[in-house]
């Protein structure tokens, strides 16, 4: 069987769904970051608003950097924006500072998802270290094992990924429903924001996606070796 071709079209295909979601969501940020919104509030005092109407005033919402570094510390119960959501009145900042109040929602309302997700943090972070050095074993020496332990820790990963999906997609489920609830975009804004955030989902979708395909990728090379 000819692996070999098989697993450069899997290697193409992974780096054309990434380099396109990627494009995507930067093209689409970009365009809604022009476009002001008419209630002329920054993502810090959207995220505020909508935390304190959820009872999440002991959240902060702090700048940190970066560019779409935007994030919910649940450890420390923060709300971390860029400095372009955090300042600017655009759509695309109020979108991105409502999704990660999503997120703080979520945390108060013990999210199932999201507690799976964080409770294998720990597992993934080794898995990622450790998985990346196994299969360099495996692949540049005759140790079959240590790719296939490799494949098995590249596995865990994919898990988290797909557990983040219905994070993500839920978190913006209830920004999409805070920001109408508040009245801080008008319908018309609402589904530029919609359109913003299902970019941004996208990106969790290509993750996905990218991770089934690099496994196959491993598991084809490992077969070829196998047989040889």
């Amino acid at each position: 069987m000819n692996y070999y071709g098989i697993d450069w079209l899997i290697f193409i295909l992974t780096f054309v769904i990434t380099l396109g979601a990627q494009a995507y969501i930067n093209v689409t940020y970009k365009k809604m970051k022009r476009i002001d919104a008419r209630s002329s509030k920054s993502g810090r005092e959207v995220a505020r608003l909508i935390l304190d109407s959820n009872g999440l005033q002991e959240v902060n919402v702090v700048e940190t950097s970066g560019v779409l570094s935007d994030h919910y510390d649940s450890r420390k119960k923060v709300v971390r924006l860029s400095p372009d959501v955090y300042s600017n009145t655009s759509i695309a900042s109020i979108s991105v500072a409502a999704h990660e109040c999503g997120h703080a929602i979520q945390d108060k309302n013990g999210y199932m998802f999201l507690r799976i997700r964080n409770s294998i943090i720990p597992l993934v972070n080794f898995a990622s270290t450790a998985g990346y050095i196994a299969i360099l074993i495996g692949l540049f020496t005759s140790a079959l094992g240590f790719l296939w332990i490799g494949i098995g820790l590249e596995v865990v990963i994919l898990v988290f990924q797909a557990l983040t999906l219905p994070v993500e997609i839920d978190a913006s489920k209830k920004a999409l429903k805070e920001l109408e609830k508040l009245e801080i975009l008008d319908q018309k804004e609402k589904y530029k924001s919609k359109k913003m955030l299902m970019a941004a989902a996208l990106t969790y979708i290509a993750a996905v996606a990218t991770a089934v395909l690099e496994i196959l990728r491993l598991i084809l090379i490992a077969k070829s070796r196998d047989e040889d």
